[in-house]
């Protein structure tokens, strides 16, 4: 994301020596309740984060502080508040922050164990804020919903039924409803007319469990379609928890054209804005809150990624409308941070706009934009802090090293070893490990490179040299420093253009978990993921998001309402 960070004197390097302040339960808590900006951020890797944090935590591990920090916290003065659950990663993340510049940096008083000891609520899972609101608008709304059972029938008899799903696209394309449609959630109300012009059409929207087909189902609604709407009540979860038959590899979508309708969907849209209390906002007030030095300004474009990569106002950043309002703990780590939201069809910015109004935040919708507005192409560059200055290697002095030859398409079965005279080193996240990576290289976690280390040596002599990987390259260079401490400096080199560099040059590569030297706690396993998930962990997802309106009850911080 590129919020912005208002122009200001670069901020010095913490001191070495200079000790964190402690931040307990209670001012954390005031801090949410009064909707003060801060960002509370829990340093572990996402698999033990996911098995008990506070409702508004963000995952920020240790690993990837200086490749996510700059562009996910811009104000560098804002309210950070580190923790762990004590296994010693938050002062370290303390620290790093604090050499990034950022001057208001605290320690959690007693970590995860003192937040739970002071009688705070946990959670579990990921995106928690957003799939515990779904859960209150259905409480609140009694969104109308169907049983997989009830629409597996209407299919089976040729109904005049439409299935919208409303996930990403590569989530629908791994498996989805049979006849479903890809339609993210942001795209619902834009093209719900195209896809059922007949008012008497049944409309059906789906996701993996709940939230974005409560979510999904309750903006048509919302949005006043005509047409009868459902969720497929508990998604492809309970499609699956009933013996039914999914699709896979589908390629559905909608059609990119907004269709005749466009008007009365952008008022439709503006209708459901205003009685959510969205804000809203010109090129001249956004200009004066970038450059605000006191608050947070995050500048969201929530069309289709295609469509911003075509063409963006300059300073956004790109954020598909149903993700952002199922993920505004990663996209927002700073809670009370202002949100504007910009689109060139006046539905989908509000449609979106709505929904993290309900959800707390203060967020206005950009007016008074004209085509060429939309000036900058492609990806924007990340914000990144200087990294270390350390020895690189290139792919084909690394392939010389390690006895290759560059062939395009090769590929070797890893049962073979490298020579003994060079470790590789890969830190890309373990699911794309396993699925490619450097011949004979290692998977290790940044935030445990020492018992990754010892892993190593028990298997293999220590080496001449070290080589750092990464698929672009960025997080191995930061991670250099890290590894200087450890073995030899002369003995490290990073891979110049990462993994990337190395497949493009038609290098060979491997896939399989033989080698990995720290454990796969870096992303936790979804049971609304992939095709092999055990029954049990499926119920068990759907039995914790059923009691997440209670737990939302005691925990009291959350500032949600619904419409």
């Amino acid at each position: 994301m590129l919020p912005h960070r208002p122009n200001r004197p670069a901020h010095s390097a913490a001191p070495a020596a200079a000790r964190p302040a402690q931040r307990d339960f209670q001012w954390v808590r005031t801090a949410l309740l009064e909707r003060r900006e801060i960002a509370l951020l829990d340093v572990r890797e996402e698999a033990p984060f996911a098995e008990a944090h506070p409702l508004f935590a963000a995952n920020l591990p240790l690993s990837r502080i200086e490749p996510e920090a700059w562009a996910r916290i811009p104000r560098r003065d804002t309210s950070i508040v580190v923790y762990d659950d004590g296994v010693g990663l938050a002062p370290r993340a303390a620290l790093r922050l604090a050499e990034l510049g950022y001057t208001d940096v605290g320690l959690l008083e007693g970590g995860l164990a003192g937040w739970r000891d002071a009688g705070g609520e946990l959670f579990r899972d990921v995106n928690v804020p957003s799939k515990a609101f779904g859960e209150l608008v259905e409480s609140k709304r009694h969104t109308p919903s169907l049983s997989a059972q009830e629409v597996k029938a209407l299919l089976d008899s040729k109904a005049d039924v439409v299935v919208l799903d409303a996930r990403r696209f590569d989530e629908y394309n791994t498996m989805s409803i049979p006849g479903g449609i890809s339609v993210p959630g942001a795209e619902l109300a834009l093209r719900v007319r195209a896809l059922a012009p007949d008012p008497s059409t049944r409309v059906i929207v789906n996701c993996a469990g709940r939230t974005r087909s409560i979510i999904g189902t309750q903006s048509l609604v919302n949005f006043g379609i005509p047409n009868p709407v459902a969720a497929l009540r508990n998604g492809t979860i309970g499609w699956t928890l009933a013996g039914q038959s999914l699709e896979h590899g589908q390629a559905r979508r909608f059609d990119p054209a907004a269709g005749a309708q466009r008007d009365d969907a952008a008022a439709r849209a503006r209708a459901v804005a205003d009685r959510a209390g969205v804000g809203r906002a010109t090129r001249a007030s956004l200009d004066a809150w970038r450059r605000d030095a006191d608050r947070t300004t995050c500048l969201f474009d929530v069309r289709t990624p295609e469509e911003f990569a075509a063409g963006h106002l300059p300073g956004s950043a790109s954020a598909p409308g149903g993700q952002l309002v199922q993920e505004t703990d990663h996209s927002v780590p700073v809670r009370g941070a202002r949100i504007v939201l910009v689109d060139d069809d006046g539905v989908r910015a509000h449609m979106t706009a709505s929904w993290l109004a309900q959800m707390g935040w203060e967020v206005h919708v950009l007016d008074g934009l004209a085509a060429g507005d939309f000036s900058e192409t492609g990806k924007p560059a990340a914000a990144l802090p200087p990294s270390p200055a350390t020895a690189t290697v290139s792919p084909a002095r690394l392939a010389e090293w390690l006895g290759l030859a560059a062939s395009s398409g090769a590929s070797v079965d890893g049962t073979a070893p490298p020579p003994r005279q060079v470790v590789i080193l890969d830190l890309a996240a373990s699911a794309t490990h396993v699925r490619a990576h450097l011949p004979g290289a290692w998977f290790a976690l940044r935030s445990q490179l020492p018992e990754a280390l010892a892993a190593i040596h028990s298997a293999q002599p220590a080496p001449a040299r070290y080589v750092l990987a990464s698929p672009d390259g960025v997080l191995a260079r930061f991670a250099a420093a890290d590894l200087a401490r450890l073995v030899p400096p002369e003995s490290i080199h990073v891979l110049e253009g990462g993994t990337d560099a190395w497949s493009a040059a038609g290098l060979p590569m491997e896939s399989g978990e033989q080698r990995l030297a720290s454990p796969r706690i870096d992303r936790y396993r979804r049971p609304y993921e992939g095709t092999d998930n055990p029954v049990e962990a499926m119920q068990g997802y759907l039995d914790w998001e059923f009691g997440l309106v209670e737990q939302l009850g005691r925990d009291g911080t959350h500032g949600f309402f619904v419409i």
